[in-house]
């Protein structure tokens, strides 16, 4: 990606009040938690602040807000318009557009909507929370792991994994209703405003906050929550959740939050209900709902966290995937691989790489060798299947077959069976179309 035009007219307030061009926040903002900061809206505008938030928006993409414009077309756009979109930042004029609804089906059955806003609306927004990070997340719990820099759900799978190996075998999952559509604003902008001293980044931040919500072709008013999908709202869950967790950590709670997701381990049932009780009666006071449908007390063998299961071995806590994964993992390979895909095996692996090599990194924690081993041979089967149905007519397989070392009788019985990919392309076809066969086209292997 190419590098921001000099034309661009970043106005670079930041270093004309004598903040600093660095990869480091500015040195007000190193001042954690400092309310009496009065310049955050000048620290958002720093020039350097600003690439750093227009590159990521383009190396983001993501879809079109109700505008109707890309990522490719916002370079112009600010050429010629950032000078006056500054000018109201600056005199608190400007006014975000509504995000669009997106729904998306949820892998436990239903839709969650997602708020799409304006590249324009994500770009500020990206730099907002650029500042406001340092100063909220030193402060935050180290057991909250969602949406920091520096840690990972491999971090929070660790965490609970060593209170298990501490006998803290029972979990309590509570599982918040509509978290990030429920948010309460005042709240919200309570804790908020604690901790900036910037009363126009608090104003600004409200009117994301309430900006309307498009949904075919009518803007609604929002009263409540914020937009899945925003730039900004991840820190400000975290914001809001934070009361939650330092409260978990003054009663000597062993947990782990991701997100809206709370684990808390304990060594009974009776601990776990005292915990589940301790916890509803926090969430509401932040006016949040617990689902009681997916909020359980239970043993940790029998839950999963972050696509992760734990089984015990001979007084060994160990990781492995959940089964729900590992049945979403399949059904995303049989899309890559379905028969209708029109495309060659050679594009067929080579999408199919993109996908376990990211899925493989994920659950790289994993100690199931000899499950990603079946994984392998099932991928493999696949493919061998996606070639016979490829070779399409009972004579193109029974010459293709031939030529590929198939004796007389084999071939013609994989042929008279033709349309019967799934069960020719086991071992009737495997030596045809060897483990090396795929080895060459650099199919990427699961297990070690």
């Amino acid at each position: 990606m190419s590098g921001l035009t000099p034309e661009l007219p970043w106005e670079g307030l930041g270093e004309a009040r004598g903040v600093p061009r660095s990869d480091e926040p500015p040195t007000a903002i190193r001042e954690t938690g400092s309310p009496g900061n009065e310049q955050l809206l000048e620290a958002m505008l720093e020039r350097h602040n600003l690439e750093r938030a227009l590159k990521r928006v383009e190396k983001n993409r993501g879809s079109s807000g109700i505008d109707g414009m890309t990522t490719k077309e916002l370079r112009p756009y600010l050429h010629v318009h950032w000078k006056e979109i500054q000018a109201s930042l600056l005199d608190q004029t400007f006014r975000p557009q509504a995000v669009r609804l997106h729904e998306i089906e949820k892998t436990s059955g239903g839709t969650r909507g997602l708020g799409i806003p304006t590249v324009l609306d994500r770009v500020i927004q990206q730099a907002l929370a650029q500042v406001l990070q340092p100063i909220f997340d030193p402060s935050f719990s180290e057991f909250s792991y969602a949406y920091r820099p520096g840690r990972s759900t491999h971090d929070a799978v660790r965490q609970a994994r060593s209170y298990l190996e501490g006998g803290r075998r029972i979990v309590v999952e509570v599982d918040l209703e509509n978290f990030f559509d429920r948010v309460n604003h005042d709240v919200l902008m309570g804790r908020l405003a604690k901790r900036i001293g910037d009363r126009r980044v608090l104003r600004l931040i409200r009117r994301y906050l309430e900006s309307g919500m498009m949904a075919n072709g009518v803007v609604s008013e929002r009263r409540e929550g914020t937009p899945q999908g925003s730039p900004l709202s991840p820190l400000l869950a975290n914001v809001l959740l934070d009361d939650v967790d330092k409260e978990l950590e003054r009663s000597g709670q062993s947990f782990v939050r991701y997100a809206d997701d709370i684990s808390v381990y304990v060594r009974s049932r009776k601990a776990g209900s005292r915990a589940m009780a301790r916890l509803r009666n926090l969430l509401a006071k932040l006016r949040l709902r617990v689902n009681e449908s997916k909020s359980v007390v239970a043993p940790a063998s029998k839950r999963s966290l972050l696509g992760y299961s734990f089984w015990f071995h001979r007084g060994e806590v160990r990781l492995r995937v959940a089964p729900k994964s590992l049945r979403r993992m399949k059904d995303r390979v049989r899309e890559i691989t379905s028969r209708r895909c029109g495309r060659s095996v050679p594009q067929v692996v080579e999408r199919l790489n993109s996908y376990l090599r990211g899925w493989r990194n994920y659950f790289g924690l994993a100690q199931t060798n000899r499950v990603f081993k079946t994984l392998d041979g099932w991928i493999r089967r696949r493919l061998r299947m996606l070639h016979l149905r490829q070779w399409k007519s009972v004579g193109t397989t029974y010459r293709t077959t031939q030529a590929r070392g198939a004796a007389r009788d084999l071939a013609w019985e994989i042929a008279r069976h033709t349309r019967r990919w799934w069960w020719n392309a086991s071992k009737r076809v495997a030596h045809l179309l060897p483990n090396r066969y795929f080895d060459r086209l650099g199919l990427f292997q699961l297990a070690e």
